[in-house]
C-alpha cells in the first residue's frame, strides 16, 4: 500500500505534469474529407446557446440549418380546447384505482387509470402529438457559390471543439475557398465567413427559407430580415442576417446576390414571441430583440466577434483538460476513426474527444438566459421531430445536465434551474387536478408550454415523480457551488413545494410503510402499489430538504416533517433472485433486457445505495445490472456507464463506453434492445439522434475519475485498465472543490484539491482514506511517495 503525505511542491510542476504531450487543438476536432449528406449522422453542430446550427459543407452550396430554442408548435392558441392536458375531475377516481390495487386487481386498476388519469391532447394537422406541440426548426440559410469549377481538391470539413469553430477548406479550379462558422454567446449571434483567393473574387447568393408561414422578407441597410409564424398557435418569429462584404450586393428574387467578393461575412440572430410565463407564454418583442442585437454588432467585424467568442468559450471549456496516455488516430477522418476504434484499436484520444465533445455541446446549447436543452439540444431540422424534441423528465432531460456540475460548467446548469421554476404554476394545477394534492408535479412529457399533466397513454405517460427528480438538479447546483443564498432563496422553496406533493400522495401500506400508489416504473411494466423509482426519488427529495434545512437552520417543523416521511418510505428491497426489486411486488423477470433500469436510481444519480454504506443493496443493484445486460439504446448505455462507475467497476464502465462509441447502424435495429452507438458526427444514436447519450457518456467518464456523492472525495474510483496513465485537471467535487489528478500505472501520483479555506474534506485514494482541513491558501497538494 502506498503511503500519502501532505507535501508542498511547486504548482507549475504539477500543472506541467497535467499537460498532454500534444496540443489539445491537434486532436480535439472532428474532421471529414467530403461534405455531409445526412443532417443527423454527418453534418456538424455549432451554436450560441440560443440557436443551434448544423452545417453541411457542400462544394458549391452551404446549408446552414438553424433552430431557436423557444420556437414551439402547440400550446396556447393551437386548438380551441387546449387546456395544458388537464382532465377535470380526474382526482375523483384516485380512491377507486387504489382500492382496486389493494384488492389485487391490477388489470382493472390500469384500465381505469388509463381512462381517467391520462392527460388530454387534441388533434392538430401535421403534428404527431397534436396540441401538445413540438420544438420546431426555424429554417435554413443557404449560401451558394456561383459558377464554381467542378474541379475540387484538398477538401476538408472540420469542427474544432477547442475553440468552437466549424471550418470548410477546399480548392476549386485553382481558387482556394475557406469557410468559418461559430456562435458568439455574448452578442447572441451566429457568425459565418466565406473567403476565396480569386483575384477578381467570386459570386455568391444568400437566401433564407422556412417551413412555416412567412409574413415578410425585407432587405435594407445590409440586413435581410425574414419573419413568420407557426401555423397552429400563431407564435411569431424572425431571423435577421447582416451581411458584410467587399463585393457588390443586389437583392433579386428574394435572395441576395453578391458579385466579385473576396469574402462575405454573415451575422445571424433569431428570436420569437415566446415568453416563459404561464399561462399565455407570449410577450417577447422579438423584432426589437433582433434589432438591438444587430445594432450592437453593426460596427464590429469578424475578428472582433471571433476574439470575443473564443475568450468567452474558452473561459468555460478550458477549465477541464483530460489526458489519457495512448494512441491517437486523429490523422484519419472521424467516421473511419470510429470504425477503427470499434475494431479494437485503443484510440485514447478519441475517448478524450468524446468527453470534451459533450462539454462543447453543452456550452453551445445551454447558457444563462437561454431555453434549456431539449432531447436534441438546440439542433432540430424538423417540424415534427422524434418525441417532439421535448423535455422528457423520466430520465432524458436530467441526463442532459448530468455533466454540468462535475465537469465544471455550473453556469450551463442555470437554464435548467430557471426553467424548473417556470414549471411550478402549471405543475400545481396538475397536482390538484389529477391527485387532489398540494405542491407541483411534472410527468413524462414536458414542453415549453408548461404541459405537466400525465401523458395521454399509460404506462409511459404516468410519472408524477418527474418534478422531484428535477429537484435533484436544483439541489446539486447548490451541492457543487455551496451558494447558501441560492439555497435559501431559490432551491429550497422549489424543493419544498415538490415535497408537499409527496406528503399528500404517499399512502400507508399494510406494513406501515409509505408507498406510491398508483405508480408505474418508467416505460416498463404494469401498474403497481409502489414502483421503486418513485420511492427512491421521493426519499431523495425529502432527504435533500432535510439537509437544506440543517444548513439554513430555519423551520424545525418542516425539517421534522420531511425527515419523518423520508424514514417511513418503503426502502429498497432485494428480491427472490438477489436482484434489487423494481416494484414493491417481487415480480422482476431475470430475462428482461428493458432499456430502462429505473429502480437503480438510488445508486445513480441518487446516493441512497453505495458500496460502502449499503453493500448488500449495492450487490443487489449489480445483480440487476448483470441481468439487464450491456445492450440498450444510446442513453441507456450511458446510464449503465454511470451505474458501473458507482459500483467501482472501471473495466465494465469502459466496455460500455466502447459500445457507446461503436458506429451506429440505421437498418435492422430494435429500438428497445440493440440500438445505441454513435453517428459519424459523434452524435449519439438512440436511435435516432438524442443528445442525452452524449451528455450521459461525458458524465460517466467524469464519474469514473472522481466521485463525491457520499461525502467522500473518491479519486479514480472506477479507473479502467486501459487508462493506466493519465491526468485530469479541473473536475469539480461537491462543496465547491476543484480537483486535479495525475496517475501512473493505475495509481495516483499527484493530487491537488482547491476550495474554501477551513473546509473539512475526506479523501479516498488508492484505497486509503484521509481527512484534511483546507489551509489558508485554499489548496491541498497530495503526492504519492514511491
Amino acid at each position: 500500500m502506498k503511503a500519502f503525505n501532505l507535501v508542498i511542491f511547486l504548482l507549475f510542476i504539477f500543472f506541467n505534469s497535467c499537460r498532454s504531450d500534444n496540443d489539445p487543438g491537434e486532436y480535439l476536432r472532428l474532421w471529414y474529407g467530403e461534405p455531409a449528406e445526412n443532417w443527423m449522422t454527418e453534418a456538424l453542430p455549432v451554436g450560441n446557446g440560443y440557436m443551434g446550427v448544423i452545417f453541411f459543407g457542400g462544394y458549391d452550396k452551404e446549408q446552414l440549418q438553424f433552430s431557436e430554442g423557444s420556437l414551439w408548435a402547440g400550446g396556447p392558441g393551437s386548438h380551441p380546447d387546449y387546456n395544458f392536458g388537464l382532465r377535470e375531475g380526474a382526482s375523483d377516481w384516485l380512491p377507486e384505482i387504489r382500492s382496486l390495487l389493494n384488492e389485487g386487481k391490477p388489470d382493472e386498476a390500469h384500465r381505469l387509470a388509463n381512462e381517467k388519469l391520462t392527460g388530454i391532447i387534441n388533434p392538430v394537422n401535421g403534428l404527431s402529438f397534436g396540441d401538445y406541440g413540438a420544438q420546431q426548426t426555424m429554417g435554413d440559410l443557404y449560401v451558394n457559390i456561383l459558377n464554381q469549377s467542378p474541379d475540387i481538391s484538398g477538401y476538408k470539413r472540420e469542427l474544432d471543439i477547442s475553440s468552437a469553430q466549424g471550418r470548410v477548406n477546399y480548392n476549386s479550379g485553382g481558387v482556394n475557398h475557406k469557410r468559418t462558422f461559430f456562435g458568439c454567446y455574448p452578442y447572441r449571434v451566429m457568425v459565418y465567413k466565406f473567403e476565396n483567393d480569386s483575384p477578381g473574387g467570386v459570386d455568391y447568393s444568400v437566401k433564407i427559407t422556412t417551413p412555416h408561414s412567412s409574413d415578410y422578407l425585407i432587405y435594407e441597410n445590409s440586413i435581410l430580415r425574414k419573419g413568420g409564424h407557426i401555423n397552429d398557435n400563431q407564435l411569431g418569429f424572425e431571423t435577421a442576417v447582416m451581411i458584410k462584404t467587399d463585393g457588390i450586393i443586389t437583392f433579386e428574387n428574394n435572395e441576395l446576390l453578391v458579385k466579385g467578393a473576396g469574402n462575405i461575412v454573415l451575422f445571424q440572430t433569431a428570436s420569437t414571441a415566446y415568453k416563459p410565463s404561464f399561462p399565455h407564454y407570449r410577450g417577447n418583442d422579438y423584432v426589437a430583440v433582433n434589432r438591438n442585437i444587430i445594432n450592437q454588432t453593426v460596427n464590429m467585424n469578424f475578428n472582433d466577434l471571433l476574439e470575443i467568442h473564443v475568450n468567452d468559450y474558452r473561459s468555460l471549456f478550458d477549465r477541464v483538460s483530460l489526458y489519457l496516455e495512448g494512441d491517437s488516430f486523429d490523422s484519419i477522418p472521424t467516421g473511419s476513426r470510429l470504425e477503427k476504434y470499434a475494431a479494437g484499436n485503443g484510440d485514447r484520444k478519441l475517448e478524450e474527444l468524446y468527453f470534451q465533445y459533450g462539454r462543447y455541446l453543452m456550452i453551445s446549447s445551454s447558457r444563462p438566459g437561454t431555453m434549456p436543452m431539449h432531447l436534441q439540444g438546440k439542433w432540430n431540422n424538423s417540424t415534427n421531430p422524434p418525441w417532439a424534441a421535448d423535455y422528457h423528465t423520466n430520465i432524458n432531460l436530467q441526463m442532459l445536465y448530468w455533466p454540468a456540475e462535475p465537469t465544471n460548467l455550473s453556469e450551463c446548469h442555470v437554464p435548467l434551474v430557471d426553467y424548473i421554476e417556470t414549471l411550478i404554476p402549471p405543475g400545481r394545477k396538475s397536482a390538484e387536478t389529477f391527485f387532489n394534492a398540494r405542491g407541483w408535479i411534472v410527468n413524462t412529457m414536458n414542453n415549453a408550454w408548461g404541459y405537466t399533466s400525465p401523458g395521454w397513454n399509460f404506462p409511459w405517460g404516468f410519472f408524477p415523480a418527474g418534478a422531484a427528480w428535477l429537484c435533484q438538479h436544483v439541489w446539486e447546483h447548490f451541492a457543487f457551488t455551496a451558494d447558501t443564498t441560492y439555497l435559501q432563496n431559490r432551491a429550497y422553496p422549489v424543493m419544498k413545494e415538490a415535497a408537499l406533493f409527496w406528503v399528500d400522495y404517499l399512502t400507508e401500506d399494510e406494513n406501515g410503510y409509505l408507498v406510491s400508489s398508483p405508480s408505474y416504473s418508467p416505460e416498463h411494466g404494469g401498474i403497481s402499489t409502489g414502483a421503486s423509482m418513485d420511492h427512491q426519488i421521493a426519499w431523495d427529495l425529502f432527504n435533500n430538504c432535510v439537509r437544506a434545512l440543517d444548513i439554513l437552520g430555519t423551520s424545525k417543523t418542516e425539517r421534522d416533517l420531511f425527515a419523518d416521511y423520508r424514514d417511513r418510505i418503503l426502502p429498497p428491497a432485494t428480491g427472490r433472485w438477489g436482484q434489487l426489486q423494481e416494484w414493491k411486488e417481487d415480480v422482476d423477470d431475470p430475462d428482461n433486457k428493458h432499456r430502462h433500469v429505473s429502480h437503480l436510481y438510488a445508486l445513480h444519480p441518487g446516493n441512497q445505495i453505495s458500496i460502502a454504506g449499503t453493500p448488500l443493496l449495492a450487490e443487489a443493484a449489480k445483480v440487476s445490472l448483470e441481468a439487464r445486460g450491456d445492450g440498450g439504446t444510446g442513453w441507456s448505455l450511458a446510464w449503465k456507464i454511470n451505474f458501473w462507475s458507482r459500483l467501482h467497476d472501471g473495466n465494465r464502465a469502459h466496455s460500455l463506453l466502447r459500445r457507446l462509441l461503436r458506429p451506429a447502424i440505421m437498418q435492422g435495429i430494435e429500438m428497445s434492445g440493440g440500438g445505441g452507438g454513435s453517428y459519424n458526427n459523434l452524435l449519439c444514436a438512440h436511435p435516432p439522434f438524442q443528445l442525452d447519450g452524449n451528455m450521459g457518456g461525458t458524465a460517466g467518464i467524469a464519474e469514473m475519475l472522481l466521485q463525491s456523492h457520499d461525502g467522500i472525495i473518491h479519486i479514480l474510483p472506477a479507473l479502467p485498465d486501459d487508462w493506466s496513465t493519465g491526468s485530469v485537471k479541473g473536475l469539480k467535487a461537491r462543496g465547491n472543490l476543484t480537483v486535479d489528478i495525475v496517475w501512473n500505472d493505475g495509481h495516483l501520483t499527484e493530487l491537488t484539491i482547491s476550495g474554501k479555506p477551513g473546509a473539512e474534506i475526506r479523501v479516498n485514494a488508492d484505497g486509503r482514506e484521509s481527512d484534511h482541513i483546507m489551509p489558508p491558501e485554499g489548496k491541498i497538494n497530495i503526492r504519492a511517495e514511491v
